[in-house]
């Protein structure tokens, strides 16, 4: 069984990246279980392809293995280039408890009407061995709620108010088969794991981008 590093330290990704593994033949590694040293690590990429490359590249050299990072942010039409690549950054910032973060971010959408509040959550994931590089994207466009409609899940407290199109629930309250069928994450994660499946990759440098 190949060992597959998850280069996240956010508890909440790590699990919905887990369940699209399962069943698949890789044993998967939590990054903040190594207790790697990053403190030269700056995710500074313009894009989330470029930081999902940035990520997985640097853990993958660093442990030596399989590795697979994400990045993912949100789009509001109301708050046109506040969010994207900066989301976890934005407003009360990366160190704000979850609860302060979506807090501050309810806040700012108070007096929004309904139809501005459309979004879409955006994702791209990089798989690497140190040699061969693949990205996938994966998107989903929906609503933000008027309140918190679930109870926050720890790292992801977007889920609480992100109503997908075509469906009645938040993110968060969705079963993790439902989320990860029409999430921005499960659907990139999905074409990652697919393609790990079915590859093994033979060295040499091929990145790829896949939609």
């Amino acid at each position: 069984m190949r060992e597959l590093l998850i280069a996240t330290k956010n508890p909440g990704k790590y699990l919905e990246i887990v369940e699209v593994f399962e069943g698949a033949n890789f044993r998967t590694v939590f990054l903040a279980d190594l207790n790697l040293e990053d403190g030269n690590f700056v995710e500074d990429g313009e894009t989330l392809r470029e930081n999902a490359l940035k990520k997985a590249s640097y853990y993958a050299k660093r442990a030596g293995m399989l590795t697979l990072a994400e990045d993912s942010g949100i789009l509001v039409e109301a708050l046109k280039g506040e969010l994207g690549v900066k989301t976890r950054r934005w407003g009360a910032g990366e160190k704000a408890s979850d609860q302060e973060w979506i807090d501050f971010f309810m806040k700012k959408m108070e007096e929004v009407p309904e139809e501005k509040r459309g979004a879409s959550f955006v994702c791209a994931a990089c798989v690497t061995d140190g040699n061969d590089t693949q990205i996938f994207m994966g998107e989903t466009a929906g609503k933000i709620t008027k309140k918190l409609e679930s109870p926050i899940l720890k790292g992801l407290p977007l889920s609480s108010c992100f109503m997908p199109d075509g469906m009645n629930k938040v993110y968060a309250a969705l079963s993790a088969e439902e989320k990860n069928r029409v999430s921005h994450r499960g659907k990139a994660i999905t074409k990652a794991r697919e393609f790990l499946v079915a590859n093994n990759f033979s060295g040499g440098d091929n990145r790829e981008e896949r939609h």
